[in-house]
Formats: structure tokens, C-alpha cells, sequence
């Protein structure tokens, strides 16, 4: 009976807890937060290359990088989140983007006491910096966001010295696995993150015209006819290296399967950009320009 008891007054008992932490929490200098709890994978890597990973004490299922993202606690998918999951990990802060859901989540997390922080969108090279700066503003290390914002556009200018040495610009497909719905979609031709990489790199994006589709059509695949395909890990490891692949729903007809130019290539490093985006825009250039020769200082 008294179990019974505890376990139904259990959401009261965690409300009130909250509650009383909340005026604590709006005093509480960002600095000197030792649970963080981050629902976004760019964030996530911004956090870490901060040197703040340490303080981070669950995350969503997205966050994949760096290794040790992987071993903390999962509260959901980033848009689908679990408020119940959020709470028990008992967070000093909650950061967020706006891509986030259910929209019900943060006023839930605020409701309780939880104290939530939103960071703007960044899709762009650009933003990504400033996005870094703000975090290390808000988190009180600021001298380390400005060296990996240094450190970023000192790795760039290899990029850009890269880019004269490439002839050709090749069509670019990126296929993903929806982890959240288990389907392959295209990612590419969105004018996303993946497409300002691919272009940066001296590719273009293959044109699908697909009205909306979430799973592949493989009469939009075989019409945008790519020169080179990249599959995000998940997929590719999933199904099993190219001659899987090459099964997907008109992936066979184009001349990336034809000639054997299907790459994996780690998702972490091609939906948003961060750190060590220069790196991977120069990772992806040598797969669509093999001769290039280039080394990140």
C-alpha cells in the first residue's frame, strides 16, 4: 500500500522538488551549471569543443559526436521528447534550438521548474560561429569559442585553396535514414546544410523532384541521375555496404551505381556545421575530387 501511495503521489513529489529548485535556478549563473541536459546534436559537439561535456548529464537521441555523446543518458528524439525522461535527470538547464517537439515539452519543463535556454538556428558556416560564441558567452568561456572560431577560419582558408584545385563539379546525392520513422529520404536539394557542404566542397546537388515524398521514389532518384552518392552512417550500416545500396528504389539506374561511387560518410559531419566543419567539407571533397591535395594545419 505504501509503495502504491509513493508511486502515485511520485509527479507531485518531482513537482514540488522543482518547484522549489526554480528560484535557485534563476539565480544561478549558467557558468556554474553542473547538469545540463542538451535535445540538440549541434549544440551537443558545440558543447563538448567547449570544454562544457563534462557538465552534460543526458541528451537526445540525435547527439551523436563526439564518442562520449553516446554514453550519456537518451531523454527521446529530438522531437519527440520525453518531459518525464528530461525531469528525472534532475537538469540545472535545459538547452534547445527551435526544432524541437513536442511543443508542449518546454512549457511542461518551465511549469516544473526547469529552467530552459533556446539558442537560434544556425544552418550556415557563418551563423555556426556565431552560434558558438553565444553559447560560450551564456556558458562564461568565451576566450575558447573565439580560438575555435579562429582555429575554424584559419582551417577554411585550406578549404578555400583546396576548392582551384578541383576541374569538374560533380552531381551529389545524400541519402539518410530516418531514425525517428525507419525510411530512407533523400537529404540533399533541400538547400540545407548538406547543400552549402556539397558546394563548398565543388559539388552540386543532384535535383530531385520527389513532391514531398519521405521514402525514396526511384523515378525522382534515376531522373536526378547523381555522379556520386553518400549514404549517412546509419543507413549505410544498416543495410550493409554499397551493394545494398545499390537495391534502394532507382539508386541502381544512376551513373553513382554504375560506377561505383557510393560513399558512406557519417551524419554528424553533413546536417550541421560546427567545429570541425572544415574538416569534413574537406573530407567530402576528396571524395568528389580524389587528386586534391590538402592538409588541415
Amino acid at each position: 500500500m505504501i509503495r502504491k501511495n509513493i508511486i502515485r503521489w511520485l509527479p507531485v513529489i518531482v513537482w514540488l522538488a522543482m518547484s522549489c529548485k526554480q528560484g535557485k535556478q534563476e539565480e544561478m549563473n549558467p557558468a556554474n551549471a553542473k547538469r545540463i541536459v542538451s535535445v540538440s546534436k549541434q549544440l551537443t559537439e558545440m558543447m563538448f569543443a567547449l570544454g562544457k561535456g563534462k557538465d552534460i548529464v543526458a541528451c537526445d537521441l540525435t547527439s551523436s559526436y563526439p564518442d562520449s555523446a553516446k554514453l550519456l543518458p537518451k531523454v527521446g528524439y529530438h522531437r519527440l521528447l520525453s518531459t518525464e525522461g528530461i525531469v528525472s535527470m534532475r537538469p540545472d538547464i535545459v538547452i534547445y534550438s527551435q526544432n524541437i517537439g513536442p511543443a508542449t515539452v518546454i512549457p511542461q519543463l518551465q511549469q516544473v521548474g526547469v529552467r530552459c535556454k533556446e539558442f537560434f538556428e544556425s544552418n550556415t558556416l557563418d551563423s555556426a560561429q556565431l552560434l558558438l560564441k553565444a553559447l560560450g558567452t551564456y556558458f562564461g568561456v568565451s576566450a575558447v569559442a573565439d580560438s575555435l572560431s579562429h582555429q575554424l577560419q584559419q582551417q577554411m582558408q585550406v578549404v578555400y585553396a583546396a576548392q582551384k584545385q578541383c576541374v569538374d563539379t560533380p552531381k551529389v546525392m545524400v541519402i539518410q535514414f530516418g531514425q525517428a520513422n525507419n525510411v530512407f529520404f533523400v537529404m540533399s536539394g533541400r538547400n540545407g546544410p548538406a547543400d552549402a557542404m556539397i558546394r563548398m566542397a565543388v559539388g552540386k546537388s543532384a535535383v530531385y523532384q520527389a513532391k514531398g515524398a519521405t521514402q525514396l521514389s526511384a523515378e525522382a532518384i534515376a531522373a536526378a541521375n547523381p555522379d556520386i552518392i553518400i549514404v549517412t552512417d546509419f543507413g549505410f550500416d544498416k543495410l550493409g555496404g554499397m551493394e545494398s545500396v545499390k537495391k534502394l528504389p532507382g539508386v541502381a539506374l544512376t551513373n553513382a551505381a554504375k560506377n561505383n561511387k557510393i560513399y558512406r560518410f557519417n551524419e554528424h559531419d553533413i546536417v550541421y556545421f560546427g567545429p570541425r566543419s572544415a574538416n569534413n567539407i574537406l573530407s567530402l571533397m576528396k571524395i568528389f575530387h580524389p587528386n586534391i591535395h590538402a592538409t588541415l594545419p
